[in-house]
C-alpha cells in the first residue's frame, strides 16, 4: 500500500522524530537500485559527470553494434535469427539509453542516441529491412516503427536549437524510414 492511499499513515511517518524519519528514508532508499542511482547523480555529481556519462554511454553502445558478430551473430542476410538477434540488440540498446534517461533525465543525449541505434541498424543490416513474409522480420520491423515514432516524437520536444543538431541524422533516419516502408 502506499502512502497516498493511507493518509493516517503518511502523517504518522510525518510525525516522526528526524532520527527516525532518517532511518527509515536509508533503509528504504536501499530498496531501490534505480533511487540509489538518481540520488547519486542529483547529489553528488555536475555537468563535468554527466559528460563523462553520455561519453560512456555512446562508447556502449558504439561497441554493443561492433561486437554484434560475435555476441548476436548478426549478418545482413534474410534469416530468422537475424531477424530476432537485431531485435534483441536494439531492445537491449534501448534498455541502455532507458536507464541513463532514468538517472540524468538529459532529453538530448537520449534522443541522440536513440537516432544512433535507428542509423547503426540501419547502416549496417539494411537487408533486415527489406519487406519480408517472416514473423520475426515483422516483429522487427514493428518494434522498428515503435523506436522511430518514439524518437520522433522525443525530438519534436526538444528545443529548436537542439533539434538543428540532430537534424541530418534524424533526416537520415526519416528517409530510410520512409524508403523502406517502416513509416510509423
Amino acid at each position: 500500500m502506499s502512502l497516498h492511499k493511507d493518509p493516517s499513515l503518511k502523517n504518522a511517518v510525518l510525525s516522526l522524530p528526524q532520527k527516525e524519519k532518517d532511518k527509515l528514508l536509508v533503509r528504504l532508499i536501499n530498496k531501490d537500485k534505480m533511487l540509489i542511482k538518481q540520488l547519486h547523480f542529483q547529489l553528488l555529481e555536475d555537468e563535468h559527470d554527466l559528460e563523462n556519462r553520455i561519453h560512456k554511454l555512446k562508447n556502449t553502445l558504439y561497441e554493443l553494434f561492433e561486437d554484434t558478430m560475435y555476441i548476436y551473430k548478426i549478418k545482413n542476410q534474410s534469416s530468422f535469427q537475424h531477424y530476432k538477434s537485431l531485435n534483441s540488440l536494439m531492445r537491449d540498446a534501448s534498455g541502455i539509453i532507458n536507464e541513463h534517461e532514468k538517472v540524468t533525465k538529459d532529453k538530448f543525449s537520449e534522443v541522440e542516441c536513440r537516432i544512433f541505434i535507428l542509423k547503426e541498424a540501419f547502416r549496417r543490416y539494411p537487408t533486415l529491412f527489406n519487406e519480408s513474409l517472416s514473423t520475426t522480420a515483422f516483429k522487427l520491423h514493428k518494434y522498428t516503427n515503435l523506436r522511430i515514432k518514439a524518437t520522433m516524437a522525443k525530438y519534436e520536444k526538444l528545443h529548436e536549437d537542439l533539434r538543428f543538431d540532430l537534424k541530418e541524422d534524424m533526416e537520415a533516419v526519416r528517409s530510410f524510414a520512409s524508403t523502406h516502408r517502416l513509416n510509423p
